[in-house]
């Protein structure tokens, strides 16, 4: 199958996918613990009638049972060197099923209500399966980004190898390990790519991820579909499937559960009925889902209801129209040529800062973290990264700049360099849609580096230079814009994704640079409906007083029609005369903006300072920064680079280590549990404060046991038997060690017993038990069968995707929580209990 011919298929038909496999082997006799992919080559044929029952129940689309068949995974097993085998005998499984069903007669009534659908003319196919590896990436893990892709491109060559017709990427999580799935993908074939992630109740992923940024920065990369795997049942997924539509310029996936499990008589099992899946299912149909099957716990009878229900409905439309958005990995910025004025901060850039330039040479980061969290407080849209200067490996600069601000604000980047091969390795980098500054008519720009935007998904700023410089007049800057607009266009890129640079000289040199740059604004935006910028400060080069030539500037090409410019937002004179242009040109929201920062603009001024600094959410409010609120700040940033040694420094001058702990460390991972909370904070940030803690801790933990002899309590902490998830569960012990806990980690896939011994060795006062997999949920309650009758005190509290609070009571446990903060909470409050 093409990419055109999926394309087609979504258009002529509501696309039915197949069911659970997992929750239906088990149900057909495979155990817990083993490796689902091994034991079905052990017993083909039980897959073989399961998914002969998903395509005579309506399936299209059957995905092959690989979905484990990546490196890692099937390392857990031993067997990663046996990957091109096991892939290729798995997709044979599934093609033998469909040669099956399509071959023996009693199917006949199955191809008939395929048909129901409109599928005369579509067969059946089949889908290789890849999802996540379960290890971090860097830096919150070890593992690289490259090697990340490389390991996708290892099972997806396999796939391909084997002849699978499509592939898919499911249950994911981070949005930036999406990203490396795509991209290996796109590097090795041209097959059809759907993509699902797993949402939350708050309706983002466990990353802080959003739905419309998901699709946003996947449709962008490459994928095929985008949408909604697992998470919950298809009543609590319509608010994520229309937000998903919104924006989206590909067919939306929905392969919701059958609602959420419940424990019935020792088992799992999920009560919605086929007759209500398939009801709620035709809403989110209604709701823009065009690509629809079902998850754990979802069975033949469900897919059967379902297109039974869907029968006669219309897929819904893909829409053609494009947005401007930018996005980090977890929000999306909208670019409107009416909208609210949109700023880039310009700070970090190594121009003319000779401290900068020092520190960048040197591999510190401290300035340019200062610079990103200043412009982000001062009220910058986007942040410009540049790094070019002499001294320097740039590239590899660059990815250590872009990494350390992705970690400290929350906005999208623009990526600033003139050699293409940096471009390319910082925007394979982004874990977001970033801005490329700048692509012009320079034969180098637009033949190698335009293919390269397009290929990673990202807008860019049009500079109107060629090979000749600076064009002569007006009408040979419009010549070039059009020429590099149009090479754009010949590569699949839409008037949206591009913002023309008005290219501002200095109006000291030239009476006529700021009339010139204006009809170029006027132009772009009246004549082509395309976005602009500008670099402002550049119109005052040379002069005196610049702020207020710059600011007069910015006030006409916002009248003008200005969508953006590179400015210093920590100048209040510009920023009031931004936030001044959108309140007189009646923007939405426009007039609450000014007020809200009219008190500061009038202050700056006033005094004469002119440049905004404001408290960063969660600092101490002191004056003077001490050795304790430098370790509340580097905690509270999830700054590690510097951790150890501040404590140290701490120590040296004489203040006490439970001084320490208690007044700084404990008191800035409680703020970072609040920001958690609040949604502020995401896991990234709190892997990373959790991580830095842990640093000073293990500085502290030898004079806190000596002075205080003792440890809040003990816990021991493992998964289940049967499941090799632990991403949760890590940074479950992480937060434990960090407040004091002994954390008697067993790591994953423990036997019941195990745990019940080690509880007994350790004299624990909590056993935390983690599954991830409803079919090892059940595990839970055989560790509190085995801890009350072998008489232990210690809780038992659970956690994991699958289970509830309701679960929680039902086996007997002590409580539950949903994620590591919670768990802390947890703890303290039973041992007050």
């Amino acid at each position: 199958m093409t990419r055109q011919e999926f394309a087609a298929f979504c258009r002529e038909k509501l696309i039915v996918l197949d069911g659970a496999t997992g929750t239906n082997l088990q149900r057909a006799g495979m155990p817990a613990g083993v490796c689902p992919e091994l034991w079905i080559l052990e017993h083909p044929d039980i897959l073989k009638r399961l998914q002969k029952e998903f395509l005579c129940a309506g399936t299209d689309i059957l995905y092959a049972p690989t979905f484990s068949g990546n490196r890692i995974k099937l390392a857990e097993y031993g067997k990663e060197a046996e990957l091109a085998r096991i892939n290729a005998e798995l997709v044979k499984v599934s093609k033998q099923a469909v040669a099956e069903f399509e071959n023996e007669a009693e199917e006949a009534e199955g191809e008939k209500k395929r048909r129901k659908c409109g599928a005369e003319r579509w067969g059946h196919y089949i889908a290789g399966d890849l999802t996540m590896t379960g290890q971090l990436l860097h830096p919150l893990g070890t593992l690289k980004l490259e090697e990340l892709i490389e390991i996708y491109k290892e099972q997806v060559r396999a796939l391909v190898a084997a002849g699978t017709d499509l592939l898919v990427v499911e249950t994911m999580m981070s949005l930036q390990e999406c990203r490396a799935a795509v991209i290996a993908v796109r590097e090795e074939c041209e097959l059809p790519l759907m993509v699902t992630l797993t949402f939350a109740e708050d309706e983002k992923t466990m990353y802080g991820t959003t739905p419309e940024t998901a699709v946003t920065v996947l449709q962008s990369l490459g994928a095929d579909a985008v949408g909604v795997n697992c998470s919950a049942g298809p009543d609590t997924l319509r608010s994520v499937v229309s937000r998903m539509y919104g924006v989206a310029n590909v067919p939306i996936v929905a392969k919701p559960n059958a609602g959420l499990p419940k424990l019935a008589d020792g088992e799992t099992v999920y009560e919605m009925t086929p007759e209500i899946f398939a009801q709620e299912m035709r809403k989110l149909v209604a709701d823009g889902a065009g690509i629809v099957g079902g998850c754990c716990g979802s069975t033949p009878l469900h897919i059967a209801a379902l297109t039974d229900s869907i029968a006669g409905m219309c897929p819904p439309s893909v829409k053609t129209e494009r947005k401007a958005v930018l996005t980090t990995e977890r929000e999306s910025f909208p670019i409107e040529l009416d909208g609210t004025f949109r700023l880039i901060g310009e700070r970090i850039n190594p121009t003319g800062k000779k401290a900068l330039q020092e520190e960048l040479r040197s591999g510190t980061m401290d300035m340019v973290i200062r610079f990103a969290k200043e412009q982000e407080e001062a009220g910058a849209d986007f942040l410009d990264v540049n790094v070019g200067m002499s001294g320097i490996d740039e590239k590899e600069t660059l990815l250590r700049v872009i990494e350390a601000v992705v970690q400290t604000a929350s906005l999208p980047l623009c990526l600033d360099s003139s050699y293409v091969e940096v471009l390319e390795a910082a925007l394979r980098a982004y874990p977001g849609r970033a801005l490329v500054n700048s692509v012009s008519a320079e034969t180098e720009k637009m033949k190698l580096l335009l293919p390269i935007v397009k290929k990673y998904g990202a807008m860019f700023l049009l500079l109107p230079l060629s090979e000749e410089g600076l064009p002569r007049d007006q009408e040979e800057k419009k010549r070039i814009i059009h020429l590099v607009m149009e090479e754009a266009f010949r590569l699949g890129f839409a008037k949206e994704d591009i913002i023309v640079d008005g290219l501002v000289n200095t109006i000291g040199a030239g009476k006529q640079a700021a009339k010139e740059t204006l009809a170029t604004i006027r132009y772009c935006k009246e004549e082509l409906g395309v976005a602009t910028s500008i670099g402002l400060s550049n119109i005052s080069f040379g002069l005196p007083a610049r702020g207020y030539v710059n600011s007069a500037f910015l006030a006409m090409a916002i009248e003008a029609g200005l969508t953006m410019a590179i400015a210093n937002p920590c100048s209040a004179l510009t920023k009031s005369m931004m936030l001044a242009a959108d309140l007189l040109a009646g923007k939405d929201g426009a007039e609450l903006r000014f007020i809200e920062y009219a008190p500061t603009a009038a202050e700056l001024l006033k005094t004469g300072n002119g440049t905004i600094s404001r408290i960063t959410e969660g600092k101490r409010p002191e004056g003077k920064e001490t050795e304790q609120s430098k370790l509340f700040t580097a905690v509270l940033k999830g700054n590690r680079t510097k951790i150890e040694e501040l404590t140290k420094q701490a120590l040296e001058k004489g203040k006490q280590a439970s001084e320490i702990l208690n007044l700084d460390l404990i008191p800035a991972i409680n703020e970072v549990g609040l920001l958690f909370e609040k949604q502020k904070y995401f896991l990234p940030q709190l892997i990373a404060s959790a991580e830095t803690m842990e640093l000073a801790m293990k500085v502290l933990e030898p004079l806190l046991v000596k002075s205080t002899g003792e440890k809040r309590g003990t816990v021991v902490i493992a998964t289940v038997k049967g499941d090799i998830h632990d991403i949760g569960k890590n940074l479950v012990a992480l937060m434990l060690r960090n407040y004091g806990f002994e954390v008697i980690d067993l790591g994953k896939d423990v036997e019941s017993e195990n745990i019940i011994q080690a509880a007994k060795e350790h004299h624990a006062d909590f056993i935390a038990l983690s599954a991830l997999m409803t079919t090892t949920m059940t595990r839970m309650k055989e560790v509190v069968e085995l801890r009350n009758s072998a008489g232990l005190s210690a809780k038992v509290i659970i956690g994991g995707a699958v289970t509830t609070a309701q679960y929680a009571e039902e086996i007997g446990a002590d409580g539950y929580s949903k994620d590591a903060q919670s768990a802390v909470k947890l703890v303290l409050s039973l041992l007050q209990s």
